[in-house]
């Protein structure tokens, strides 16, 4: 070739598209990922189906059996058979007819000889309050047999009353309603509507609202003080940083309990925080902090300030201090700088604590029972109540599920604003 030819140029060959040149080649190819990506899939499964079957034996299953009990209750069905055919035509006004009261006085009958009376009467009274101590007494009076059953049962003024009936025959359906609007404070009333029940007997909305008050009381407690300190850590050196962490975990080393009992000594009027209070000169006398919400909350956000510092310290140490001071070379203030370069970044952890806080603080059972007085009581003390005490596991069950619904709601809400992805627990 002569330097006057002109040079040709040589394009570099593209690269061969095989889905379009051998779409067999691709479709064979594009199958076998598939199945090396199931099968891995499939092997990783089975590496964690052992914990798998222990969390649906151990947690799933008797939580999902649990909770049911708020909607299905067959005791009272199963208890009145005959009472049940006999309502089926009644239109849910006045009194039913004679055959009604004859149904129940041989139903009272039956469980009297089956040795079931005080179950049914306990399920009536839960839903009729006086109902155990009149079925009690009529099932006594039908023993004797010294009167026709009708006469017995119409000379009773609590079967007579208007709101004995309806009551016994919504009981005659499985599947009810009543328990979950008892755990509002509502019930259906005579024209089939819902509305709320009477002051006197109205309890769980205002002990939800405490519940939820004391909840984020400590939870702002615990940011108050929880904020500071893991700036603190995540400022000074490793070795000191490692010395406040392991002052931090210090309550983990002991048990919930045992905190608790501590600070019973420690709030009592001739405790230790009173003298320390007398001693600064804070109170001029010594202050009722056992049995009272003030003391709860001193107690709670004891236990719980480690939940909320460990997530906003474990954001704080991933930030770079050469951030905060190119915005002080850039001439922002210092706090301009923290607002807009410093908090956006710890928000998450911020977020991530109050939320873990707020939550565990829902479920507090010992530390109320113990510290708070009787106007301090959170619902999980009504729900343990319900169960060890009542033996009322539809109620218990009623009040789990609407506190579930609240806290699964407030998750839902945090997820929306931040972001799962972006929750910083560690």
């Amino acid at each position: 070739m002569s330097a006057l030819e002109p040079t040709k140029l040589v394009r570099p060959r593209a690269s061969r598209d095989w889905s379009a040149a051998d779409p067999g080649t691709a479709k064979s190819v594009a199958a076998a990922l598939r199945r090396a990506d199931f099968g891995d899939r499939l092997r990783s499964l089975a590496l964690a189906a052992p914990l798998l079957v222990l969390l649906a034996l151990s947690f799933g299953i008797p939580i999902v059996l649990l909770l049911s009990r708020a909607v299905y209750d067959p005791t009272i069905a199963d208890a009145l058979p005959q009472t049940s055919q006999a309502l089926r035509g009644w239109n849910g006004t006045g009194l039913p007819d004679d055959a009604a009261f004859l149904a129940l006085a041989a139903d009272l009958r039956s469980n009297q000889a089956k040795g079931t009376a005080y179950e049914l009467a306990k399920s009536l009274n839960a839903r009729l309050p006086g109902a155990r101590s009149q079925v009690l007494k009529t099932v006594r009076q039908l023993e004797a047999a010294d009167r026709p059953p009708l006469e017995v049962m119409k000379a009773v003024p609590f079967w007579s009353a208007p709101g004995t009936w309806p009551v016994i025959e919504s009981g005659t359906h499985s599947v009810t309603s009543f328990y979950l609007l008892s755990a509002l404070d509502l019930r259906w009333n005579a024209d089939g509507g819902i509305e709320r029940v009477p002051p006197e007997q109205a309890i769980f909305v205002q002990v939800f609202m405490r519940t939820f008050f004391v909840a984020a009381a400590v939870t702002l407690a615990t940011l108050i003080l929880g904020f500071p300190l893991a700036y603190l850590i995540a400022s000074v050196p490793k070795g000191l940083a490692a010395i406040l962490i392991v002052a931090v975990l210090l309550p983990f080393w002991t048990s919930i309990l045992v905190r608790t009992a501590a600070w019973t000594v420690l709030l009592q009027k001739f405790g230790l925080v009173n003298d320390l209070l007398l001693w600064l000169g804070v109170a001029d006398d010594r202050l009722d902090l056992m049995y009272s919400r003030i003391g709860l909350i001193i107690a709670m956000t004891h236990i719980q300030l480690p939940f909320t510092l460990l997530p906003i310290y474990s954001v704080m140490r991933t930030i770079q201090p050469s951030q905060m001071k190119a915005a002080y070379s850039l001439g922002a203030k210092p706090f301009t700088a923290f607002r807009r370069v410093y908090l956006p970044q710890v928000f998450p952890g911020v977020m991530a604590g109050c939320l873990l806080t707020f939550i565990l603080c829902l479920g507090y059972y010992i530390t109320p029972a113990l510290i708070g007085g009787a106007s301090d009581q959170l619902i999980s003390n009504f729900i343990a109540s319900y169960v060890n005490v009542e033996l009322n596991w539809e109620m218990a069950a009623a009040l789990s599920f609407i506190l579930l619904v609240f806290t699964l709601a407030l998750f839902g809400i945090f997820a929306r604003i931040l972001g799962l992805d972006r929750l910083k627990l560690v």
